[in-house]
């Protein structure tokens, strides 16, 4: 399959390129340092840019791309809406190309009506709104304008990661039910990409976690 990955630089996005080469597809990624990638690969291009600059995105998702992935997370000095215009972009150049598939992953702190959270979710949902209030919020615009593309979207959304030994084995469910507070990087990577193919949550939220 031929995959698009925004967000392959980053501790996850690595992981799920690196898997997604092993697995034989085909990747193509925007970043804005390639040197930060580090990995080379006859099936992986690198195309330096910026997600918030639609030509770059556009130039990215091209006819006959299977699936795009958005693992973006905002770094210290991002603007305030970097989710929101990245998912704008995304959305548009994947309309284009008339490209359906979209897996954009977020944070736990995203949450959905099917969520059942118990003390210890409503506590760190509190924390959030009160360290990270910014970046929380503009996770929940970047989803919410995901949910409304019309695409065939998938949101895994993610709680606290980690890089322990994991037996790469994971669950999907919602929060309060069949979840944990943590997610190894590389058991997530595995499952986003099964979601290259799989199409039983589209147009779902789940948490995924250890």
């Amino acid at each position: 399959m031929k995959l698009v990955i925004f967000g392959a630089s980053g501790r996850t996005g690595k992981l799920l390129v690196q898997q997604a080469l092993d697995a034989g597809h085909e990747v193509t990624a925007l970043v804005r340092d390639p040197s930060k990638l580090a990995i080379t690969h006859p099936r992986l291009s690198c195309i330096p840019g910026d997600v918030l600059n639609a030509a770059d995105v556009s130039k990215t998702i091209q006819a006959g791309t299977d699936a795009v992935y958005s693992l973006l997370a905002p770094t210290k000095g991002a603007p305030v809406d970097l989710l929101p215009r990245a998912a704008d972009n995304i959305i548009a150049a994947m309309k284009a190309q008339g490209i359906r598939r979209l897996i954009y992953m977020t944070g736990a702190g995203v949450t959905q009506p099917q969520d059942k959270p118990g003390i210890p979710d409503r506590v760190i949902k509190f924390l959030l709104t009160i360290l990270a209030a910014k970046v929380l919020a503009m996770s929940v615009s970047a989803a919410e304008k995901v949910q409304r593309s019309g695409l065939e979207w998938t949101i895994p959304r993610a709680p606290v990661l980690h890089d322990n030994p994991t037996s790469g084995v994971y669950r999907v469910g919602w929060l309060g039910h069949n979840t944990t507070f943590r997610l190894n990087r590389a058991a997530g990577a595995k499952f986003l990409l099964t979601q290259a193919s799989d199409r039983g949550y589209i147009g779902l939220a789940p948490v995924v976690s250890d």
